[in-house]
């Protein structure tokens, strides 16, 4: 019997993730509608100089996250980390509230998503209904994540090509029409000194912009949940970890600067960028800009790779989430069930289930709907807030209990100051989501906003008072390697 049959066999997901694929969904799960859309409105809010800093920034702050996450998911290599690090390493309670805020979030997401992909597909096809492409969405989405974890690997490295390939044209075009090599006449830099820029605002302009640009890089942990899947943990997360700080450099800040140098920060086009508004996405306005005709027509079908995309990891980042609930005693253990070919079928139908429900609820009941959004709203920034701490705290158990550095088998740059500055700035961004509304005292908005907060607090206040768990001592943090899920279940009843 081999590795994989004998993990099916004992009800765990398969190894079955290539070098290749985990390098991929490292790379796709940054690069989203949020680059291909929303950065226009980022630089339309602070101008030029005003995005790349805040961008910047996000980007360090997102690099110091992955090589935290690097260094635990090397040591501890399983299937939906985000959970089993908190447990193992602060508090079971943290684990649980964690958890279950990780696997809300995609769950809504996937309904997000497929509700994007209709209206994406209305460029194309105005007249057939929305539901329709919804429903094929998700039950393509369904398919894929139901064959195969090889299968979700190879789905996301072909579609996430499309992203990087588009980027690198991108780039090219765009530096081609700064020059005045395509376009007609040179740029150059001169929008970067009209009237207020580059920087327009001030220091809220860019806490506004940092919000932004911390959802464009959400996903990016993403590769902490592959590890357990992956057929080389050990090397192919920290070669995907690695990479990282270049693609953040080449498609992040380089994309913004192309675009903030060719569309100037005043135009009226970037002010009203949404998720689906093709016809304004600064990719579509610089590739007309350089004579490209068909650049809108092209622009769509590449964001509906991105949105397809966005919602396939979604439904997989859940349903592993889900498994390694079950497996830590935070869900039923039916949830923890594996079919023959390694995938969490139960916990793939539940999250499948849930997000039919709400994307039904986003026409029977769109109150309802906001509502299930607004709430998931922070939660990517709480899991990053969840992976800092966690790992500052492997980190001083591991060497308070007499072990070297040089005993992992990767190291994460810079501790402590990766991820002290990480829950710094994962705070900043949490309580800046929305300060107009604390001036204000409107409760209703500062509700909507900061749902996600008190939903955190709540579920980790009960299982806490439920279980009395309490925060782990150092010394008595478990920090050896491991590659089985079940023993975290022991730590709820320390």
């Amino acid at each position: 019997m081999n590795e994989n049959e004998n993990q099916a066999a004992t009800g765990q997901v398969k190894r079955g993730l290539k070098a290749r694929h985990v390098s991929m969904i490292a790379l796709g799960g940054c690069i989203g509608t949020g680059l291909f859309v929303a950065s226009g409105s980022a630089i339309s809010q602070a101008g030029p100089g005003g995005a790349l800093t805040a961008y910047v920034l996000m980007g360090l702050m997102v690099y110091f996250l992955m090589t935290s996450l690097g260094e635990m998911a090397t040591n501890m290599p399983i299937s939906g980390s985000f959970a089993a690090y908190s447990s193992k390493y602060v508090d079971p309670a943290l684990g649980f509230a964690m958890g279950w805020n990780y696997w809300f979030n995609w769950a809504i997401t996937v309904a997000v998503d497929i509700s994007t992909a209709a209206l994406v597909m209305k460029f194309w096809l105005p007249n057939v209904p929305a539901w329709i492409w919804s429903a094929i969405a998700l039950l393509i989405i369904f398919l894929i994540n139901a064959m195969s974890v090889s299968t979700f690997g190879e789905t996301e490295f072909w579609m996430s090509a499309i992203k990087v390939v588009t980027i690198i044209v991108f780039l090219a075009v765009g530096f081609l029409t700064i020059f005045g090599i395509m376009g007609g006449h040179f740029v150059g830099m001169r929008n970067f000194s009209i009237k207020q820029a580059p920087f327009v605002g001030g220091f809220p302009a860019i806490l506004s912009v940092f919000v932004v640009a911390g959802f464009s890089f959400q996903g990016t942990e993403l590769v902490g949940i592959t590890a357990g899947e992956s057929q080389d943990p050990q090397h192919s997360v920290p070669k995907a970890i690695n990479e990282v700080f270049w693609r953040i450099i080449l498609f992040y800040i380089l994309t913004i600067f192309v675009i903030a140098a060719i569309i100037p920060y005043t135009s009226h086009s970037l002010l009203g960028s949404s998720a689906t508004d093709i016809a304004i996405s600064p990719f579509t306005l610089v590739f007309q800009r350089a004579g490209l005709a068909a650049a809108a027509s092209v622009m769509n079908a590449v964001i509906l790779t991105s949105v397809i995309s966005s919602a396939n990891s979604g439904m997989y980042a859940s349903t592993r989430m889900l498994y390694s609930l079950s497996n830590s005693g935070y869900a039923p253990k039916s949830l923890g069930k594996t079919a023959p070919n390694g995938i969490p079928y139960y916990s793939l139908l539940v999250t499948t289930f849930v997000s039919l429900l709400t994307f039904i609820s986003s026409i029977a009941g769109p109150k309802i709907y906001m509502w299930l959004v607004a709430a998931s709203g922070l939660t990517g920034f709480i899991a990053w807030f969840g992976i800092a701490i966690s790992h500052y705290r492997f980190r001083r158990a591991f060497v308070k209990q007499g072990h070297s550095i040089s005993e992992l088998k990767y190291h994460a740059k810079l501790f402590p100051f990766g991820p002290v500055l990480c829950l710094i700035l994962c705070i900043l961004v949490i309580v800046g989501q929305n300060p107009q509304a604390f001036a204000n005292f409107d409760w209703k908005q500062i509700l909507v906003t900061y749902m996600s907060v008190p939903l955190v607090l709540v579920l980790y206040i009960w299982y806490k008072i439920k279980h009395h768990t309490k925060i782990i001592p150092l010394n008595q943090v478990d920090v050896s390697p491991s590659h089985k899920e079940e023993n975290l279940s022991e730590l709820n009843n320390k």
